[in-house]
């Protein structure tokens, strides 16, 4: 029986098939998201390899931490190509993403992005850049028909200067507006969190998002709402995902349940999702976050582009329109996508969620979407 000859670049030369990896490792980046894209990653990595790598060579992940500096990783993109990595993929901060996404397009260099959802990672049409997490204008919507459905049309959100909140905020007010809601943004960058608190009070929101980074504000300002007698009626929410980690639940306690929130997993999992799950919660000693799961997923869609269509940088951003590969979370494919410059998984599922206020380690679905 004859064998079929291997894609360019894949031959059985024994030596390593390179992927980059941009990760958030260090402050002022959320490592703990960090960590949990990475243990994704590196399990999918390991998995790729037990089956027989790409076409019998192994799989390498290079790793560079970009601690959420835009500059940082697009300097990260420069070193991994010349490198010779096949792709770069990861990353998680939407603005640190969109600095990659617009290097790797540059330098013709294909980029998986797992986790972030800025709508604009680049700012023309690309062939080089696709993308796993929802765009942030899809998710955030359905966030939105959430707080509708649970009755708040009228919200507030203390917001930080971003990019990444401004577009947020504008998803949402758009949304809410063609129902008769409306938001009024709080600038944390002027109001402490008792001044918040005193805005709350003499505005007619019955509900509060936290469109700031954590630890800092969020979670001071989750305690001063929870401990403020004026405020007992309000709902607080965090679209961001920021009560999806332990480290949340560690900062606040009790204060830190019933905070819903987005996340990018389907009500149950499938034989796949089901085994890497277990495999994660090894390794990370705890349960795995989404971010997690969209690092494994990133790396098995590599991998099935790389086994057809070799290492060739061109091949496989040329390869995007007709990958279609089984991950954790469901089939994975790309399209074009109106309003959105890469090709994009339309959609991964999305839930809202919150930690449960009696027992904090367990998760309520609240929406889904």
């Amino acid at each position: 029986m004859s064998t079929p000859p291997s894609p360019p670049g894949t031959e059985r030369d024994g030596t390593a098939v390179r992927l980059g990896a941009l990760v958030p490792l260090t402050r002022p980046g959320w490592v703990e998201a960090g960590q949990h894209l990475l243990a994704g990653l590196e399990l999918a990595v390991s998995d790729v390899n037990e089956a027989g790598g790409i076409a019998g060579r192994p799989l390498e992940l290079v790793v560079r931490d970009t601690a959420a500096d835009p500059e940082r990783a697009a300097a990260a993109v420069d070193e991994l190509a010349g490198l010779g990595v096949a792709a770069v993929v990861g990353e998680y901060h939407s603005v640190v993403a969109r600095a990659a996404a617009a290097r790797a397009d540059a330098l013709g260099v294909p980029f998986l992005c797992s986790s972030a959802v800025l709508d604009a990672l680049t700012e023309q049409p690309t062939e080089w850049v696709a993308r796993l997490a929802p765009a942030q204008s899809h998710g955030w919507r359905i966030y939105a028909d959430f707080l509708l459905g649970a009755g708040h049309s009228h919200i507030a959100v203390a917001v930080a200067p971003s990019v990444y909140w401004a577009s947020g905020t504008r998803v949402l007010r758009e949304h809410l507006a063609r129902r008769g809601g409306t938001v009024i943004e709080l600038d944390m960058s002027a109001l402490t969190p008792a001044a918040l608190c005193d805005e709350l009070v003499g505005s007619r929101a019955t509900a509060l998002l936290l469109l700031v980074g954590h630890p800092d504000p969020a979670v001071p300002v989750v305690k001063s709402v929870r401990h403020d007698p004026r405020l007992a009626e309000i709902m607080i929410g965090a679209p961001a995902g920021q009560p999806e980690f332990a480290e949340w639940a560690a900062s606040l306690g009790d204060d830190g349940a019933a905070i819903p929130f987005l996340r990018y997993l389907p009500a149950s999992l499938g034989p796949l999702g089901v085994r890497v799950e277990r495999a994660l919660r090894e390794r990370l000693a705890q349960a795995p976050s989404f971010v997690a799961f969209e690092g494994y997923d990133a790396v098995v869609v590599l991998a099935d582009v790389l086994r057809s269509h070799g290492t060739d940088r061109a091949l496989i951003a040329e390869a995007w329109p007709g990958a279609t590969v089984e991950g954790t979370r469901g089939r994975i494919h790309f399209s074009r996508t109106p309003g959105i410059s890469v090709r994009q998984w339309a959609w991964a599922p999305v839930q809202v969620v919150d930690r449960d206020p009696a027992e904090p380690g367990r998760y309520r679905i609240l929406h889904t979407g």
